[in-house]
């Protein structure tokens, strides 16, 4: 089936941007105006425009991140102000300020740099706040829509070995993430803005989390495997101070989000390439 996206699984839907602007003025009274689609992003964004002219971005998000977004735009990090969140049809939807600058065309080793940059900036950021409960990485069972284990089990044999090896390591490790820094939990170059060449915007939050600022690191680690040395040597510079056991674990639960999201969403040769990328971070 190659070239195909295996429908056997749910698939998270896209945007509706039109329909959720008109709930957002049927419920608010806010009458925005749809300008057009965002680039990049799995579930999509769109461009807004309010009745004053001020441009916005509408979005679609599981949480309630409004308050950890501030909290690293107060650490300097670049990050949009939510302006608007509202409940439509049993979705959360958020309206927020629109940050200069496109997401990169291309990485290279200044973009990498800024990013580990805005990871120092996360540290610690959220000491002082009651510790809530550890974030779930969700390595003995399924995510809210996202880390599905039984994707993998069915998709190949390949896939099924992968997600062996993933509840393998929660049975060892646990499936708990704890820290007191501000995590982004999808730290990847498709997440910033840029704007020649210097970072504008760190978007997507609606995964962060408190927890352990290094697993955004493994992320982007992630994502940059088999990109070249220039961008994953200083990446693995930051990552030899944190313990094996964690880096499994952080691993294995990009594996498991990575690969059940292309099995559901994109086509064989996406799902060829995360395996791959998935399997070279497991001890042999």
């Amino acid at each position: 089936m190659t070239g195909t996206v295996d429908r056997a699984w749910p698939r998270t839907a896209r945007l509706d941007a039109p329909r959720i602007i008109e709930r957002i003025a049927d419920i608010t009274g806010v009458q925005l105006i749809l300008e057009g689609p965002a680039p990049g992003g799995e579930v999509g964004a769109a461009y807004v425009r309010w009745p004053d002219g001020r441009r916005s971005v509408l979005t679609e998000g599981r949480s309630r991140s409004g308050p950890l977004v501030d909290r690293a735009r107060r650490a300097g990090v670049p990050t949009a102000r939510h302006e608007l969140a509202a409940h439509v049809d049993g979705a959360r939807v958020i309206v927020q300020q629109r940050l200069p600058g496109t997401p990169p065309a291309a990485v290279d080793a200044h973009l990498v740099r800024q990013m580990l940059a805005l990871n120092d900036r996360l540290a610690g950021i959220l000491v002082d706040d009651p510790a809530p409960k550890p974030a779930d990485l969700y390595l003995t069972g399924d995510g809210p829509g996202f880390c599905l284990h039984e994707p993998l089990a069915g998709h190949s044999t390949r896939s099924a070995a992968l997600l062996e090896r993933i509840h393998a390591v929660g049975a060892a490790n646990g499936s708990a993430m704890v820290g007191d820094d501000l995590v982004h939990f999808d730290f990847h170059p498709g997440n910033v803005l840029v704007d020649d060449g210097h970072v504008t915007g760190l978007i997507d939050w609606d995964g962060a989390a408190r927890g352990d600022r290094h697993f955004d690191l493994v992320t982007l680690r992630f994502w940059l495997t088999g990109r070249g040395d220039d961008l994953t040597t200083p990446i693995d510079r930051r990552l030899d101070a944190v313990s094996p056991r964690r880096r499994d674990t952080y691993w294995a639960h990009v594996s498991l989000r990575m690969v059940d999201w292309s099995i559901r969403h994109h086509d064989d040769t996406a799902v060829e390439h995360w395996l791959t990328v998935a399997e070279s971070g497991f001890p042999e």
